[in-house]
């Protein structure tokens, strides 16, 4: 049996139609597409129905019967990301995902329903035709009241039910005995065997014979032939029924069945009390939504914990013609409209407790809130749409609806471009919060610092602090410094207060400036209460992705096994939400962390269901470090072709498309990718423009991976300045314990040591890295389903094998002793080893040259005049690392103090 997937729920019985499933069944075939067509009412979507059922029952699907429902979408636009909802397909924040959905697609074998066409008839023909002339497997069974004008579609027009079917469904919906037969012969002619008609007529057998039924259902047809005489003969009768069985309800039912035209399909009785007037106990109201279930005008759900009411789309089409007829459209609507601000107030208070229920409440509700939003946005007076909308912006924050919040929130923006206060900076505000995982490039923090400045100015402090996070965020292309100082205000108002969402999110982002400037302690530090804080409110995304950062912290200190569990419960968190964005970053985070394992496989396997959706697209996913990540596979697996090829996509989004706009590290990455591809100009060319970066000297991994990438290219022409190049970069790690580098400086000297001829130091060494390399790599178990010999890979691979090479063929015994003794060393015993063993030094004893990097850099901003602390913070070092290297540089410049240094480092630049 086939599994079938977002079946409704038939909640009557289904009479007759064998002939006609038969037929449709022996049409149905993979990489064919039949529809369904007829006017509203005959019967199509309960064919549909009972064919799934037949379908999977047959087990003709190797992945099952996938229904889509398109009853509540108004938006052609919209349709891809309806259909890859219903088949759990995660589509990115861009304007193509129609290719990203047949990707995913293209090797399934399935029957994928498309119900209710009609109402998005050019998105829907649009998405099924890419699907089948993509997707072999894929078989498409469609209903609409209208053909789609596909090539290839099977047109299968529903026809009028067979007179035995047509009774029987008309005396079982009327409960009467076969012996009025005759009676409901003259019903079932009179309707044309319609289903839907005969439903609303038998809803009328409790209170009228079904002789009167028949008598009276003359005078609708009497009124038609003066109507609209093109319409099919079927949909007069239709109409006609409609309109007998609308004349026959009691004022009170009138009034509930055109007011409740404004549902989008799937309501609660709360909802509908919203509608009442002069009615307080809601007695007459309750009596009339049960005359109209009874009538079959409104349709009962009662298989879930709250009973839900819709109304069929031709039966809320006639209602909403009504509604506009009495002239209450507007009113109506507005109530609508308040009714949801109502209920999103009230739910309000979840968002500070439980996210998970918050979102779960909303998003029962969200096609509802959306035409309530879209409404209120139409009118004069839009202030209640604005409202509404920065209402549902945390919706669209946490699930895979960002591109639609944007448009509306952008459509708020607009409404109050001509209003500056508290209303317009919230809906600013939410805009950045949405707009930070679902838009690239910087628009996000710009609007962000726009509603903060705005928030100040006029008052709105939530709405400032909000705003404060993103554009704190958005300071980190100016500068890690310029970030963390802004993020460090934020929380100290956040905390003032008691808002906990912001005080949580801006210490778990000056978490992450930490960790980026490679303070991984002090990043922890900060990082794990706020991430805990995050989850026991249900904030997802961004706790998903802080954890991550939280396992990479782990994983550069040289805990991999940690980073890998941290890992691992990033995607856990992150996937609930079904978002593209949050389960892409989390996974991608997972891979550099198998690949830093060496558990490459693992790595591949980590990235495989998003590279499935976007494989055949030119476009960036949008998922930070994502490329990178690819191009670090690809580099492992001997590929730096392609790992050149992944770095630069990474900046496919921006207009320039040049190298600039890459990250750090995706700039590192590429320099070692273009390295190894032979590329030695251009390899110099892209480390040159990272030294000139200002983030390079605030993220001393990048600078000492820099330093590592400009020695290896002076390997074969230049061993003594490659020699100074490794050290440095092993100084730069030693200040800033950057454990998980270790092993590339021990790696990197020893095979420069060997190629120089100094064995002995080359032997304990490359042991070392050797130890170094089994003690950071996982566990033995962790290792199951790894390709055999792989550990940890922190190292160049270029750079692993070619010494791996050179410790096979040296045969010296001076080295051999050297090697087992550099193998009982631990890490730290090995790297100041390694930095005493430099061998003779080029650098000057004193004076200026004889500064390192890390002592040049303290003087630099000593002489401006900050104080130790301040050094300390804007280098993100100790304190006692600052005192350090101020000792040290006055020591070598034979200077007493600062007034000394200052008066030398003018003379100094004067010359």
């Amino acid at each position: 049996m086939s599994a079938v997937h977002h079946l409704p729920s038939e909640l009557s019985s289904f009479v007759g139609r064998a002939a006609e499933l038969a037929a449709i069944g022996e049409a149905v075939a993979a990489g064919r597409m039949v529809t369904l067509v007829g006017p509203g009412g005959c019967g199509k979507t309960r064919l549909a129905i009972r064919t799934c059922q037949d379908q999977a029952a047959a087990g003709a699907w190797p992945d099952g019967v996938v229904w889509v429902g398109l009853e509540q979408e108004t938006d052609a636009g919209h349709v891809a990301h309806r259909v890859a909802a219903a088949l759990d397909v995660l589509l990115p924040a861009r304007p193509d995902p129609v290719q990203v959905l047949t990707a995913a697609l293209r090797d399934r074998e399935l029957l994928l329903v498309v119900d209710n066409c009609e109402h998005v008839l050019d998105g829907a023909a649009s998405v099924i035709a890419e699907v089948l002339s993509r997707c072999p497997g894929v078989a498409v069974l469609a209903t609409s009241r209208s053909t789609l004008g596909i090539a290839g579609e099977r047109v299968w027009r529903v026809p009028p039910m067979a007179l035995a079917d047509a009774l029987e469904l008309f005396l079982e919906r009327a409960a009467v005995g076969a012996d009025v037969r005759s009676g409901a012969r003259r019903v079932c002619d009179r309707l044309d065997r319609l289903p839907l008609a005969l439903e609303l007529a038998a809803g009328w057998a409790g209170t009228l014979s079904l002789a009167q039924i028949a008598d009276s259902l003359n005078a609708p047809f009497a009124l038609l032939e003066g109507g609209v005489r093109t319409a099919p003969f079927r949909q007069q009768t239709l109409e006609g029924s409609m309109r007998w069985s609308h004349d026959l309800l009691n004022e009170d039912e009138r009034v509930l069945f055109r007011r409740l035209g404004v549902f989008e399909p799937g309501f609660a009785a709360d909802a509908v009390a919203g509608l009442a007037v002069g009615d307080p106990s809601g007695e007459r109201l309750l009596r009339a939504l049960r005359g109209l279930i009874d009538k079959s005008l409104v349709v009962a759900d009662t298989t879930g914990e709250v009973a839900g009411y819709r109304m069929l789309g031709v039966v809320r089409a006639y209602a909403l013609d009504r509604l506009e007829e009495a002239g209450e459209s507007e009113a109506v609507r507005d109530r609508h409209l308040d009714l949801h601000l109502a209920l999103l107030d009230r739910l309000a208070p979840l968002l500070d407790t439980d996210k998970d229920t918050w979102r779960a409440r909303v998003g029962d509700v969200y096609p509802n809130v959306r035409a309530a939003i879209e409404w209120g946005l139409s009118r004069d007076d839009a202030s209640r749409g604005r409202r509404l909308a920065v209402a549902c912006a945390w919706l669209w924050q946490l699930e895979g609806r960002g591109p639609e919040g944007v448009r509306l929130l952008r459509l708020a923006i607009e409404r109050g471009a001509d209003e500056r206060g508290p209303l317009q900076a919230e809906v600013l505000a939410a805009f950045a919060l949405v707009a930070d995982s679902a838009l690239p490039g910087i628009e996000p923090y710009e609007v962000a610092r726009e509603a903060r400045a705005m928030a100040a100015e006029v008052g709105a402090p939530s709405a400032e602090r909000l705003a404060g996070v993103f554009g704190a965020l958005g300071r980190l292309a100016v500068g890690l410094t310029e970030a963390l100082e802004e993020a460090e205000a934020v929380r100290d108002e956040a905390v003032r207060a008691g808002d906990g969402f912001v005080a949580d999110t801006s210490a778990a982002f000056i978490g992450l400036v930490h960790v980026l400037a490679d303070d991984y302690r002090e990043g922890i530090k900060h990082l794990e209460p706020a991430v805990e804080g995050l989850l026991g409110r249900g904030d997802r995304g961004i706790a998903s992705n802080m954890l991550g950062w939280l396992a990479l912290a782990a994983a550069r200190s040289g805990d991999l096994r940690r980073a890998g569990e941290l890992a691992e419960r990033a995607v856990a968190t992150a996937e609930p939400l079904r978002d593209f964005h949050w389960t892409g970053s989390t996974r991608g985070i997972l891979a550099e962390i198998r690949v830093l394992q060496g558990r490459l496989e693992e790595a591949a396997a980590a990235m495989e269901p998003i590279d499935r959706l976007v494989a055949e697209s030119d476009h960036s996913p949008l998922i930070t470090g994502w490329e990178r990540t690819k191009a670090m596979l690809a580099l492992e697996n001997g590929r730096p072709e392609e790992a050149v090829a992944w770095c630069r996509r990474e900046g496919a989004w921006h207009p320039e498309k040049s190298e600039e706009v890459l990250a750090p590290d995706t700039r590192l990455v590429l320099a070692a990718a273009l390295r190894q591809a032979g590329d030695h100009q251009a390899a110099a060319r892209t480390l040159d423009a990272l030294s000139g970066s200002p983030l390079t000297r605030e993220m001393p991994r990048i600078h000492a991976g820099m330093l590592d990438e400009l020695a290896l290219l002076a390997h074969a022409t230049d061993a003594e300045r490659a020699l100074k190049l490794h050290h440095e970069a092993l100084r730069v790690r030693m200040d800033h314990d950057l454990v998980l580098g270790y092993v590339s400086s021990l790696e990197s000297l020893a095979l420069l040591h060997l190629r120089r001829g100094a064995a002995e130091i080359a032997g304990v060494l490359a042991g070392a890295a050797e130890r170094a390399r089994a003690d950071l790599g996982p566990a033995p178990e962790d290792l199951r389903g790894s390709a055999p010999g792989k550990s940890v890979r922190v190292v160049d691979r270029t750079v692993a094998e070619a010494l791996r090479a050179r410790l096979e063929q040296e045969q010296d015994p001076l080295f051999r002793e050297a090697l087992d003794r550099g193998r009982t060393m631990d890490l730290q015993s090995a790297v100041a080893h390694a930095a005493r063993g430099r061998g003779p030094r080029h650098r000057p004893e004193s004076g200026w040259d004889s500064l390192t990097p890390a002592e040049l850099s303290v003087v630099e901003h000593a002489v401006q005049g900050l104080t130790n602390p301040e050094i300390a913070a804007r280098l993100f070092i100790s304190r006692g690392t600052v005192k350090t290297h101020l000792a040290h540089a006055y020591a070598k410049l034979h200077v007493a103090n600062r007034t000394e240094l200052a008066r030398l480092a003018t003379e100094h630049l004067d010359r």
